[in-house]
């Protein structure tokens, strides 16, 4: 989705009146920079700098793209979009904070030189590609900053993100800003992010009861061991909390249904993650964010040239 094209349309007006006064390529000085740490936080984590690097590395006008702002901006003369088919970011220069550090307001995060009408071009899409990626990775810090160093920290936002590139980006910035893991599999194999899972509720719901379990059986984590019936252990040790005195027969009430589907989960023995609830499930180990981080309305951070 990052072409030529991603910026706004009154950028190319810019470009076009530069181009008329004949100081389009005038050296520009632009600082990227923002005003206010988002979520009322006292720090940002600055992101999303290989986007950028990326975006100019291939910044080029395909006849596509000329086509079509010629459809959209017919009052502009022909030789203008002779010079768009020209241009590229060979003539501008970056200089940026290292992506990952801590930075603050009204530092800049970057400076571009070039050609007052190519790096025009850039400021929209350049700030498109750093603002949601701090945002990201600034909330993932804290996330971590809060949990601590020892805890586990998951990402599952995938099916509640804005669209497939946004899931992308957050994926990849949680695990910047200091996650573990996630559960997106296309980031996992674009970016080397480990993977891990649990199940959804509509697996839970599928079994009816422990006569839904054909194999009882059980391996110990070494091999060495068999358990042949799990399945009974499960419902003695069921009966052993139930007659717990200090437990005052809280389990007694247990859902079969549930005990069921939890049990066939021993089809990964050695590698179980159970969905307890749909937002958050906290041991002393793991802390599952399966909720999105970046929900516009918690994203008040403006990062401008």
């Amino acid at each position: 989705m990052a072409t030529a094209l991603l910026t706004d349309q009154y950028q190319f007006s810019m470009a076009y009146a530069y181009w008329k006064a004949g100081k389009h390529a005038d050296r520009a000085v632009f600082d990227l920079y923002f005003r206010k740490n988002p979520f009322g936080g006292e720090f940002t984590v600055f992101a999303g700098l290989e986007e950028c690097i990326k975006f100019i590395a291939n910044f080029k006008f395909t006849e596509h793209d000329i086509l079509f702002l010629q459809s959209v901006m017919p009052m502009c003369e022909d030789a203008f979009f002779d010079y768009l088919r020209k241009i590229d970011c060979s003539d501008v220069e970056v200089y940026s904070i290292p992506e990952g550090s801590v930075v603050f307001p009204k530092v800049p995060l970057m400076r571009v030189e070039g050609p007052v009408a190519v790096v025009q071009l850039l400021e929209t899409p350049f700030v498109n590609l750093i603002n949601y990626a701090s945002l990201v990775t600034t909330n993932a810090a804290r996330h971590r900053h809060v949990a601590g160093k020892s805890k586990v920290l998951l990402e599952f936002g995938l099916r509640r993100a804005q669209g497939p590139d946004g899931a992308i980006s957050a994926s990849k910035y949680c695990f910047m800003g200091g996650f573990d893991a996630t559960s997106n599999v296309l980031a996992g194999n674009l970016f080397g992010i480990p993977l891990r899972g649990t199940h959804s509720h509509a697996y839970v719901s599928s079994y009816m009861s422990l006569d839904d379990i054909p194999d009882k059986a059980l391996m110990s984590k070494d091999g060495s061991r068999v358990c042949k019936d799990f399945v009974s252990l499960v419902k003695e040790w069921l009966q052993r909390i139930h007659l717990a005195d200090s437990l005052c027969g809280v389990f007694g009430d247990t859902n079969q249904s549930e005990l069921a589907a939890f049990v066939s989960c021993m089809a990964f023995p050695s590698n179980f993650l159970a969905l307890v609830d749909n937002m958050m499930y906290g041991t002393s180990h793991v802390i599952l964010i399966n909720n999105n981080l970046t929900k516009s309305h918690i994203c008040p951070l403006s990062v401008t040239f």
